[in-house]
């Protein structure tokens, strides 16, 4: 059983006393401590009942420790000097680093190529950036801001519109040689990669009444990322987002067969911890963050699209 004389004294008591003896003054430690004068007597006074000793001469205008007290203090004042001090290195690690979590292509095709524009804006700031597929509990403190898929709505976090979930085919540009993509009903000729449910909305929104997708079973490698570099490759379609591989479309290595661009009902977001709304280094990363996506928004001929859910 434990002994009761060697439990604790509580907190509030020696957080008085430390300051107190830090000071030499009642009245200055509890303007430190935002207390009153009397308050910090009382902590006191219970501290030494507890110890059965006196801690302090209570002198004309400031108090001394006595011998019990210098005893108690050093201590005491180390450890609280301790805690100021890591409590004050987390505190500025966690706003000298901005930890980000996001989906892996959103995050290679959109994000990434854009981050060198956010440090030369914010250069006492370091980013670290962790496309992890599995969903991240930004409750634990781990990363400081999200990228998600979603309707936007999810319990304790702020979350703001960034872009729409937009799904085409894409391929290599070889395999429009020759005329091999001349109707929608081309592409069940080809390894298709992807989500199945986006194919098959798409090809019925394209006019494929009961496409049959089990002639020719798909590929889904669970990152767009990895489905369009197969395609690259030349080893079928992905279908995907156009506004992550605009870069790839524009130098010519992936082609879009046809016009057609459908949108999903489940768009990407920015989210964090609501209780970090005011963290200087997330406001500065959601300003910055929503003015790219307004910016690539503004340009696009797919930002008005309707949600067409996925059948």
């Amino acid at each position: 059983m434990n002994n009761p004389s060697h439990a604790l004294p509580p907190l509030s008591a020696v957080r008085a006393f430390e300051a107190a003896a830090r000071l030499s003054s009642f009245t200055a430690a509890a303007q430190e401590l935002g207390m009153t004068q009397a308050a910090v007597s009382y902590q006191i006074k219970q501290l030494e009942q507890r110890l059965g000793l006196s801690l302090f001469q209570r002198l004309p205008r400031k108090v001394a420790l006595t011998r019990a007290g210098e005893r108690l203090a050093p201590a005491v004042l180390d450890s609280f000097q301790n805690l100021r001090s890591a409590f004050s290195s987390t505190l500025e690690r966690s706003e000298s680093e901005l930890a980000i979590t996001s989906l892996p292509t959103i995050a290679a095709n959109w994000l990434v190529p854009r981050l060198g524009a956010f440090h030369l804006a914010r250069p006492g700031l370091a980013v670290r950036l962790d496309t992890g597929v599995p969903l991240v509990d930004l409750s634990q403190g781990d990363f400081d801001v999200g990228i998600r898929v979603g309707e936007g709505r999810w319990p304790g976090l702020t979350s703001h519109y960034l872009l729409p979930s937009l799904y085409t085919p894409l391929c290599a540009p070889a395999l429009l040689q020759g005329g091999a993509l001349q109707r929608p009903q081309d592409l069940l000729k080809l390894l298709r990669m992807g989500r199945e449910r986006w194919w098959r909305s798409w090809l019925i929104a394209a006019g494929i009444a009961e496409p049959d997708l089990s002639a020719r079973p798909g590929v889904d490698l669970g990152v767009e990322q990895y489905e369009v570099t197969a395609a690259i490759a030349g080893h079928g379609a992905a279908i995907t987002s156009p506004l992550f591989f605009h870069a790839e479309l524009e130098a010519g290595r992936l082609a879009q067969p046809f016009a057609q661009v459908l949108r999903d009902h489940r768009d990407y977001w920015l989210v964090y911890p609501t209780a970090h709304r005011r963290s200087p280094k997330i406001c500065a990363f959601r300003d910055w963050l929503l003015d790219q996506a307004a910016q690539d928004l503004r340009a696009s001929p797919w930002a008005e699209l309707k949600p067409t859910l996925p059948r």
